[in-house]
This record gives C-alpha cells, sequence and structure tokens, in this order.
C-alpha cells in the first residue's frame, strides 16, 4: 500500500504536467482504452472472462460513468490547482465514501475512524486553502479544487456502489467490465476533442503521463490493492489514501518544483496523524 499510495502520488504530479496539453476527456478516453487492454489480458490469461460476466451492463456503465467524472474532473482542476492541493481534496474522499457507505450499505464508521477522518480532513482543508486562515474564514478556495472535489464525490460514490452491483464476478473481471464502460462514456463524449487532438504533435509529457495513468495508476495499482485487500482490513487499505499528498510533494521536488510553504506542511502531517490512528489496532 506504501507503493500504491506513491504510484497514485505520481498521477498528480504528472498529470498536472499534461492537463493543459490536451482536452481532459480526449486524454481519460485513450487511458480507459489502454486500461481496459491491459486489465483485459490479465482477466483473459487469470480467470478467464465467462459471458455471465455480461449480466445486467448497465451496473458497469453507472460505475465507468463514475470513474470517468473522477479522472475527467480531476484533469480538469490540474489545469489551474497545484498537485499537492488537489492531492489534499483526494484524501476528502474516505470521509464521503464512509457516508455513501452507510446510506447505500449502512457501513457503520467507528468511534476512532471517525476521529482519524475528521482529522484527515481538517489537514486536507489547511492545505486546499494553502495554510492561509484569512482564505479558510472567507471560503477562498481555487477554482480548481472545487471542479476536483465534484469528482472526488463521484469516487467516493464508486466505493461502496463496488460491492452493491457486484453479483459475484472476479475482482479483474469486474474491473475490465467498468473500464470498457468507461470507453464506451468517454468516447463519444469526447469525440470531438479526440478527433481535434493532433496526437503526433503532442508533447511527450502527455505519452508519458497516458502510459504511466494506463500502466502504473491503474493495472499496477489494482494489482497491488488486491494483494493489499486479502491481507489488511479494509480500513487499513482505505487509510493509506492519506499517505498521497506527502507523496506528492516528493514527486514535486523530485521534478524540479519545489516544496509547499512550511504552514502547508502542517496539513500534511494531520493526514498522516489520521493514517496512524487508523492503523491502529482495535482492542
Amino acid at each position: 500500500m506504501l507503493l500504491f499510495s506513491a504510484l497514485v502520488g505520481g498521477s498528480f504530479s504528472l498529470g498536472s504536467l499534461a492537463a493543459n496539453e490536451v482536452e481532459p476527456t480526449a486524454l481519460n478516453a485513450v487511458r480507459f482504452l489502454i486500461a481496459a487492454v491491459v486489465i483485459g489480458s490479465v482477466a483473459a490469461l487469470t480467470t478467464g472472462i465467462k459471458r455471465s460476466a455480461a449480466r445486467a451492463p448497465w451496473r458497469y456503465l453507472i460505475l465507468g460513468g463514475l470513474f470517468a467524472i473522477y479522472f475527467v474532473l480531476m484533469f480538469e482542476g490540474l489545469k489551474t490547482a497545484p498537485p499537492v492541493s488537489t492531492a489534499a481534496v483526494f484524501t476528502l474522499t474516505p470521509i464521503m465514501a464512509a457516508a455513501f457507505g452507510y446510506l447505500l450499505l449502512r457501513q457503520i464508521t467507528t468511534p476512532r475512524m471517525a476521529v482519524a477522518l475528521a482529522i484527515g480532513a481538517t489537514g486536507a482543508i489547511w492545505v486546499i486553502f494553502r495554510a492561509d486562515l484569512s482564505a479558510l474564514l472567507q471560503f477562498n478556495v481555487g477554482r480548481g479544487e472545487v471542479i476536483f472535489f465534484w469528482g472526488c464525490i463521484a469516487h467516493a460514490l464508486y466505493t461502496p456502489m463496488v460491492p452493491k452491483l457486484n453479483r459475484g464476478e472476479p475482482a479483474v473481471v469486474f474491473t475490465f467490465g467498468v473500464l470498457v464502460a468507461g470507453c464506451v462514456v468517454l468516447f463519444p463524449a469526447g469525440w470531438s476533442e479526440i478527433r481535434a487532438t493532433d496526437w503526433a504533435a503532442l508533447p511527450s509529457i502527455v505519452w508519458i503521463a497516458i502510459f504511466y495513468l494506463s500502466v502504473f495508476a491503474s493495472a499496477a495499482t489494482f494489482v497491488l490493492v488486491q494483494f493489499a485487500a486479502l491481507n489488511l482490513p479494509s480500513a487499513k487499505v482505505m487509510a493509506y489514501t492519506y499517505l498521497v499528498p506527502s507523496w506528492v510533494i516528493l514527486w514535486e521536488i523530485g521534478l524540479g518544483n519545489g516544496a509547499p510553504a512550511p504552514l502547508v506542511a502542517v496539513g500534511v502531517a494531520m493526514t498522516c496523524g489520521a493514517l496512524l490512528l487508523l492503523l491502529r489496532q482495535d482492542a
């Protein structure tokens, strides 16, 4: 899960470099297609893809649509929002997922988890407002962060919808169905942008970002999460989300973009504290 959070962190830093070079819908349509080919190949070579998995295809369209909304709004937000801020917005996902989990599945959050989620959310808000108390009091949040927040709502809804809509399909097959449905949603929606894009003339960073997102931030993270889910409680798997802003800071330093202001690091430290609280064993 440490590797998982590091790979997800890279998607914010690399995504911000490519966000203004190509339309988000076009980029993610290609990304979903590549990821579907990779995951589909894995499914065919491991569990196989049975015809029964195609039952009720509307399930995949709902999940693929939610996932597509998340990624398109992520890149739209990255056009103006710094990677560290968008990563902080992402750490609000667990608390929203807990709320949707209760509404849809009646999943109960323990008091310790609720405290951890509150600490993590507070730290995330501190980073989002760039440690500026006056901006926080005026609720002066950036346009990019607001756009990505709506994407995170879609991601948070996606989490409990997966067990609600899964009908016993293996995880790799179910994920393949979601990615194919994402292509079905994105290609018609972004066809004009896809046709208008001069793919051969795009900067190399765009293709690096597409390859990274398709292989490392999709296929590889899927394998890592599957392995972790078999060996860790689900609360611990979710907890590592709070490490993403810290990894983004390291990615930004590594890419030569510098570190955030010291006061911003206070919010990042709070998200790390939320991680430690969630990792504690219950008595």
